[in-house]
């Protein structure tokens, strides 16, 4: 294709919050459509086939390679954000390309029924709010960008959630531990909330394996003046809290990453857990189902099955361990697959025949499909991998 690489050249680097790739180059192209989104210090590539959805992380430096080396001879065309300007290319069917980049408008045109809801969000458009500026979501002067409208809703949800569960707190200072903060666009959000709007004192460390990640967000809370927000260098399997935790967030920790930051939130007895899980893969690899091979025969059914296993395992056992637990869709299907929460209070206790039957029920199904979930054996150390262990205390 003469001059793709160039114009993705022309698109800047870093800056991209979404990409869909689309138009296949033939009928016989496997891949459908690709989709790229920014999340946590990677592009989050999603390959959709027919029937089939594959994902694959990629870094900030290789983003714009990436697209190029996907799209040549597959794709005709490529859309792409960054919150002021839409950058598209096509190509046509002699292989030449054309690039295009046409300013957004800045806010997006509401139908009339639908301007009492907005002033119902907790985060209303005018909020000064650097962060979600810095983000793209917010002009300079407060107003919504019309291509992120979604990503704001989406921030709006999860506030709600929060906000529901910090009301029942009846305090007025929190501390909150953030795992696998990634980037931290969220763990900004939540602080501007809790402390600007919300009038409480907090508290909040986010944690992440990649250095200059950590250093760009620690001066991101500077710039911000946001004095008790910091960020550390450090593995979650076996961090040590700075201060009795109240809540502890995880969004999109990956695969057995949520399972440690939700062994230490009980370990902790945080009040409230927050946890949005990603790339359950860990039962995917185990599932050897005794009497329901139907299961496991199709690779799309397998994969849904085993997350919502893995997520399923995890509420029981949370409720095990003295925590009321609900898993909520987090945002619509729509939006993303990687859409459940799991919402988590500390009630301190729970009737024993209760606790009994919650993990009794998870047991069930990790024998049924020889399960050994990373949570599970956290909890029960002395278990063997797969076997029902004694009854604990939790």
């Amino acid at each position: 294709m003469d001059g793709l690489q160039e114009c993705f050249q022309r698109i800047p680097e870093g800056g991209v919050v979404r990409a869909v790739l689309s138009k296949p180059a033939g009928k016989n192209q496997p891949l459908k459509k690709i989709t790229a989104e920014q999340k946590g210090g990677v592009y989050q590539f999603s390959k959709y086939t027919e029937k089939q959805v594959f994902h694959e992380n990629v870094p900030v430096s290789a983003f714009l390679e990436t697209c190029g080396r996907l799209m040549e001879n597959q794709f005709l065309q490529c859309n792409a954000w960054d919150g002021q300007y839409e950058y598209m290319i096509r190509v046509s069917r002699k292989g030449r390309c054309a690039f295009q980049r046409r300013a957004l408008r800045e806010t997006r045109p509401l139908p009339q029924d639908a301007h009492n809801r907005e002033k119902n969000y907790l985060l209303e458009a005018g909020a000064g709010a650097l962060p979600l500026v810095d983000m793209g979501v917010f002009t300079k002067e407060g107003r919504i960008v019309n291509a992120m409208y979604g990503k704001y809703r989406q921030i709006n949800r999860y506030l709600e959630i929060i906000d529901d569960a910090v009301k029942d707190l009846r305090t007025s200072s929190v501390n909150v531990i953030d795992f696998g903060c990634g980037k931290s666009y969220l763990t900004f959000i939540v602080y501007y909330y809790l402390t600007k709007i919300k009038g409480m004192e907090a508290h909040i460390v986010g944690l992440d394996l990649k250095e200059d990640v950590i250093e760009k967000c620690n001066a991101a809370a500077a710039r911000y003046g946001y004095e008790n927000l910091r960020f550390e260098l450090g593995d979650i399997n076996g961090y040590q809290a700075p201060f009795p935790v109240d809540i502890v967030m995880t969004l999109h920790a990956c695969d057995t990453a949520t399972d440690y930051a939700l062994f230490n939130a009980v370990r902790w007895k945080a009040k409230i857990i927050f946890s949005v899980p990603c790339c359950q893969h860990e039962l995917n690899r185990q599932i050897q189902p005794q009497t329901l091979p139907i299961l496991s025969r199709y690779g799309i059914i397998q994969e849904r099955f085993s997350a919502l296993a893995t997520d399923a395992i995890r509420g029981n056992l949370l409720e095990y361990c003295g925590y009321k637990t609900q898993l909520l869709e987090f945002i619509d299907f729509s939006n993303t697959p990687k859409n459940l929460l799991i919402r988590a209070v500390y009630k301190g206790y729970a009737p024993k025949l209760h606790r009994d039957r919650m993990l009794e029920e998870a047991e069930q199904l990790m024998a049924q499909f020889h399960f050994s979930p990373t949570l599970y054996r956290l909890l029960f150390p002395g278990a063997p991998d797969g076997q029902p262990a004694a009854r604990g205390t939790g």
